[in-house]
């Protein structure tokens, strides 16, 4: 017994020789003063540090506001009438329907296929490597270098001229 108590106070005067010499707190405060800010010390308890964050944050607080007269802000009315009179001005409009109701159905059928392909165990794993894949092709493809960046670009505008019908 007397051999483990020896022990013990021998391996602590061993790291205590190890560690430097302690400076008083008097001396620590007055250097750390020149070049940064007193910090009180931390508190312990939760509502303590729920009032600090809460002091830190007062600073942060931001109102928005709007002006009646910002050429932004819009009417109701004004959007449902110029709506009215774009519907009044399509002539085909059993084909409008007929896609906006194809669209709901693609979104949806979408929709159910990622949920079945979420509920496969292993498949999900599989799918991110397809696009991490893609994504990489894509980069090395269209990115990458200067005149395959400028094809794309051509590409998007051709794309752009078919869908308003400038081409």
């Amino acid at each position: 017994m007397y051999s483990s108590m020896a022990a013990a106070s021998t391996s602590m005067a061993a790291t205590a020789a190890l560690l430097p010499p302690r400076t008083p707190a008097a001396v620590v405060r007055a250097a750390s003063l020149s070049s940064l800010p007193y910090l009180p010390p931390r508190s312990s308890s939760p509502s303590a540090k729920l009032f600090t964050a809460s002091q830190r944050f007062d600073s942060l607080r931001i109102k928005a506001s709007s002006s009646d007269e910002s050429p932004a802000s819009l009417d109701a009315n004004e959007v449902f009438t110029d709506l009215k009179e774009k519907w009044d001005g399509v002539e085909n409009k059993s084909t409008v329907i007929l896609y906006g109701g194809g669209a709901t159905v693609a979104v949806w059928l979408s929709s159910v296929v990622v949920g079945a392909i979420n509920s496969v165990p292993l498949l999900p794993k599989i799918m991110e490597l397809v696009g991490l894949g893609y994504t990489g092709w894509f980069v090395y493809r269209y990115l990458l270098f200067k005149s395959s960046r400028k094809e794309l670009a051509e590409d998007i505008e051709s794309i752009k001229k078919k869908i308003t019908g400038t081409e």
